[in-house]
């Protein structure tokens, strides 16, 4: 499985959106370099709160940008960055990975998918509707289709244009579940 890397997005501050970036560096176990996300440790603070010491499980977020193109049809202005992602990609079917798989992207970085982004209530201060907009009912089960997460295994630099290559774990695959 392959892609591309659409954009790239990092903010230092915490708050739904990012801003789009000519390049990001990901540093190995913290994260996006300069993210307010990163760190060896829980960053987002409806985690943290309960417990700051929990592994971060959420170093880097990867949406992919065939969302936008859905959401567009319902009415929704969505572009890279806008719903928090790091990495918006084109061509991978982010949601539909196992559990640890490694997405390499460009020519140094890996990142091992931990699980599903649940899509918040700050999505809707973007645009009213957003949030459910990025939730679907399938056979009776809830659909989060705002991307995954993942912790940073080998760092280096990304930007847009860089290839994706995605490499499925061995064994038994782990379908993905909301971190």
């Amino acid at each position: 499985m392959s892609g591309i890397v659409v954009a790239v997005s990092a903010k230092a501050k915490h708050g739904v959106d990012k801003t789009n970036r000519a390049v990001i560096r990901l540093l190995a176990g913290e994260g996006v370099e300069g993210d307010a996300h990163c760190g060896a440790t829980v960053k987002h603070r409806s985690r943290w709160r309960p417990d700051a010491t929990q592994p971060n499980l959420r170093q880097a977020h990867l949406l992919h940008a065939e969302l936008f193109e859905e959401l567009a049809e319902r009415g929704f202005a969505v572009t890279p960055g806008l719903m928090g992602e790091n990495v918006t990609t084109r061509g991978v079917d982010l949601l539909a990975l196992p559990a640890g798989a490694v997405v390499r992207l460009g020519a140094e970085a890996a990142v091992r998918i931990t699980g599903l982004r649940n899509p918040c209530y700050q999505l809707d201060e973007l645009q009213p509707g957003l949030m459910a907009a990025c939730l679907d009912k399938q056979g009776g089960e809830l659909v989060r289709k705002a991307g995954v997460m993942a912790v940073v295994l080998v760092g280096g630099e990304v930007r847009a244009g860089d290839a994706i290559v995605v490499e499925l774990p061995q064994g038994p695959r782990e379908p993905l579940k909301p971190v």
